[in-house]
């Protein structure tokens, strides 16, 4: 039996930790477990067969960190083949239906443009340890731990282009339920559904019980399987050896509670060890899996959030497209991704739920025009994009480096088109908006339109794309040709959505094509569409009448609690006797300020802005009034949890824009700028995950520290070394593994021993604030911000 029919009628359990195991086992701090495979394999197996016989039906290779970005091509394989061999051979002995997963973590490196890789690198680097894992013989792939949702992107799609094996992908979700860079699980499962993962869910970060609500809501929005591999708790440190809070049998009872709700697989992450997989069995013995049921959502996504297809329409800007706009085709043809941001963000202002691109001009390079667009807009502004493009070659290859789920804008009834959409929508996942036309044109009729949705259903149907990713376009056409066009479209919207049960969206503003007073045509066909079920429009949202009419349909339709959104919306628009406010024309938010470049992430509008403003203003008073009140703002959101990792990262790359044309201007005068007191950065020995570590770096620069980083697997006496050297009062240690904590904790003993004054403040994904006190830490950071905070109030106490 293969796995997917194993799992189709039982719960399938997985293994637990091996990192902790292999410490036991005599692990040296900074030495890389994968090693193992080759110097130790009867170590290996036993942890594989303790596993099978505590009940695990699957285990995991010891590949986690196994990939080209830490060993040669050489190594790499040796250390695979070994480990599948290993694995197999346990495997085999306990006999049954055991399986052996490939395991696939994180690079630990953020993705461009927030970090250092590649996207394509990124696919390059999982693809090959895929490649050998499946021919060295593995059952499925599992990739785990991720913590951002375009690795995770880059990992599946490896990992789907490299085999045909069973795809299980598991992400570490914080405690407030997001992702480190920002996705909720329904933004995960849309993207992972999408794209055809097997199973999803999460792992490490949290005890059982702490993840409850995020596997809850998890549970609510997916179809496939969901996964759980909670921690064994929280860590802490007991007579010199890592302990966690979380008994077997507590861990146990935990996580067969939420098997009774739905979950599928299951199985423990860092602290567990065979005796948790064993009272796990036990408590899932005659548990009945619950049915797996498709949810039917019609769901994009960007990489924070979805916006679902219901009750409440949905609103997707039009105005980054040249079609009629004089100004934006300038600007493509200068590639001017300023202007073309700033239509983002005037938009998101506007309120609109979804952001249509297109960038198609005869004359220009659409592919990577329409490429770079996507990854200029998905950078700084959050909303969900719909692709918008005739050229297969440009879509595809803009949905490919899309970070979620994109509307794919669009498929027709025409044979050539489906056969191009279809695949692409199968492989990157997307909503697609269905044109209800074919070769004969577009039907005269509500009939003939609605046949054509169906053919479209029937077609797409085969390629194993659902219903409820296809969305409808019933055609809005001009009344001034057709005084029925209006009705015949509405009719055709009505009946798709009664009877197949499918989405619309219509292309509002094509109705009053050559009339007097557009909007006022505009607005009222909306609310016609609105009222006979429209799902979503594509629109203008600088119109005031559209937006007056979509807000007044939510309030009138209980879609607007206490009618809120349409009061805050009217505020300042109209007096008691209706006189109107003019709407704006165009992108009305554009960054006109250093500090509105700043706090939007845009690095090159930041740039130019700081240096018109040094023609007139001193260079430190654009750093105190423009710059460091930015990154206050953006931070202070950063800690509320209003503003998420990737904004973060790209206004500290503005304000480092504008930091550079400061330094450059007052190299050439007698002003100096405030450099606080060094500081040193690494990650510890053994531990080759420099995210976190990178991020405080660069908040720290921008603040005006003086940072000096010793990069990845740094041996505890070069930290001691780095810190004589410079005189740092304050040292920043960063481990994502429990591996690698021992090393930290000898680090800290000889800052200790060698520089007792100096201040060490630690951060990672597997600390807690009584773990990190525990090994001897004067500050526990759950964050980038917290350490800049820290930093700030440290040097201001050596001011006094």
């Amino acid at each position: 039996m293969n796995i997917k029919e194993f799992l189709k009628s039982n719960i399938l359990t997985l293994d637990g930790g091996m990192g902790t195991l292999l410490q036991k086992r005599g692990l040296k701090p900074g030495e890389l477990p994968e090693r193992w495979n080759i110097s130790h394999p009867d170590v290996i197996r036993d942890i594989h067969s303790a596993y099978f016989a505590a009940g695990s039906r699957v285990v995991s290779t010891n590949t986690f960190g196994a990939n080209t970005l830490k060993f040669d091509k050489d190594e790499l394989e040796s250390i695979v083949s070994a480990a599948v061999r290993i694995a197999r051979d346990a495997a085999d002995k306990a006999g049954g239906d055991r399986f052996v997963a490939l395991d696939i973590g994180p690079t630990g490196h953020l993705l461009k443009p927030f970090g250092d890789l590649d996207f394509e690198d990124a696919v390059a680097v999982f693809a090959e340890t895929v490649k050998l894992g499946v021919r060295s013989g593995v059952d499925l792939i599992l990739i785990e731990t991720m913590n951002d949702s375009y690795e995770t992107k880059a990992a599946l799609l490896a990992a789907k282009e490299n085999s045909s094996l069973p795809v299980f992908v598991s992400n570490a979700y914080s405690a407030d339920g997001k992702l480190m860079t920002g996705a909720t699980p329904e933004a995960m499962c849309a993207l992972l559904e999408g794209m055809g993962a097997d199973a999803i869910g999460m792992n490490c970060s949290l005890g059982p019980r702490e993840l409850m609500p995020t596997v809850r809501r998890l549970l609510a929005c997916a179809s496939v399987p969901v996964i759980l591999k909670p921690n064994a708790g929280l860590p802490s440190v007991c007579c010199g050896e890592t302990v966690y809070n979380v008994t077997p049998d507590e861990f146990a009872e935990d996580v067969a509670t939420l098997a009774r709700e739905g979950v599928r697989v299951v199985g423990g992450c860092c602290g567990t060890t065979p005796e948790y997989i064993r009272a796990l069995s036990e408590k899932l013995d005659g548990i009945t899996p619950v049915p797996l049921t498709d949810k039917c959502i019609t769901a994009v996504s960007s990489y924070t959030h979805t916006v679902a297809f219901g009750e409440d329409p949905v609103l997707i800007g039009e105005r980054i497209n040249p079609t009629g706009k004089k100004r934006f085709k300038q600007a493509l043809r200068e590639r001017d991704m300023g202007y073309i941001l700033s239509e983002a963000f005037s938009q998101r202002d506007c309120g609109v739920s979804v952001l249509d691109v297109n960038v198609g001009l005869p004359e220009i390079d659409e592919l990577r025009l329409l490429t770079d667009a996507v990854c200029e807009i998905q950078a700084v502004c959050d909303l969900p994009l719909q692709i918008d493009s005739t050229d297969t070659a440009a879509m595809e290859s803009a949905l490919r480096r899309y970070n979620g789920k994109a509307m794919i804008n669009s498929v027709s009834g025409k044979a050539e088109s489906m056969a191009s959409v279809f695949p692409l929508a199968k492989k990157y996942g997307g909503v697609i908006v269905a044109l209800t036309l074919d070769e004969d044109g577009i039907p005269s009729s509500a009939d003939g339109r609605v046949n054509i949705a169906r053919r479209i259903l029937m077609e797409a149907e085969k390629y194993g794309i659902s219903r409820k990713d296809i969305v409808f376009d019933t055609l809005a056409m001009t009344v001034s040709a057709d005084g029925g066009a209006a009705k015949v479209t509405l009719e055709a919207l009505e009946r798709i959505k009664r009877e197949l049960g499918c989405h619309t969206s219509l292309g509002v503003s094509n109705v009053s094509f050559g009339l007097p007073c557009r909007d006022t045509v505009n607005s009222t066909f909306f609310a016609c569409a609105l009222e006979r079920g429209l799902s979503a429009a594509i629109m203008n949202p600088y119109s005031e009448e559209m937006m007056r009419t979509y807000h007044s349909y939510r309030a009138l339709h209980g879609l607007d609690a206490m009618c809120s959104r349409y009061i805050s919306f009217m505020d300042g628009r109209s007096g008691m006797d209706g006189a109107k406010t003019a709407a704006p024309s165009t992108a009305s938010s554009s960054a006109d300020t250093v500090f509105a470049a700043v706090r939007l992430g845009m690095k090159e509008r930041a740039a130019e802005l700081t240096r018109v403003m040094l023609e007139s203003t001193p260079p430190l008073d654009i750093v105190k009034g423009e710059v460091i009140p930015a990154l206050d703002e953006v931070g202070r959101g950063f800690e509320a949890k209003t503003v998420y990792l990737p904004s973060l990262l790209m206004s500290a790359e503005a304000a480092k824009a504008a930091f550079e044309e400061v330094k450059l201007a007052m190299s050439s005068s007698s002003e100096s700028s405030e450099v606080k007191c060094p500081f040193v950065i690494a990650t510890v020995k053994g531990d080759i995950h420099d995210i976190g570590k990178n991020i405080v770096k660069l908040l720290l620069e921008n603040y005006g520290f003086a940072v000096h980083d010793l990069g990845r697997d740094v041996p505890p006496e070069d930290v001691v070394a780095a810190v004589l050297e410079t005189g740092a009062p304050m040292v920043g240690l960063s481990a994502l593994m429990t591996t690698t904590v021992p090393a930290m904790e000898e680090t800290i003993r000889q800052l200790r021993e060698k520089v007792p004054g100096c201040l060490v403040v630690v951060g990672g994904a597997v600390l807690t604030e009584e773990y990190a006190s525990m090994i001897g830490a004067d500050k526990y950071a759950a964050d980038a911000m917290e350490t800049v905070r820290y930093a700030e109030e440290v040097y201001a106490s050596f001011k006094k």
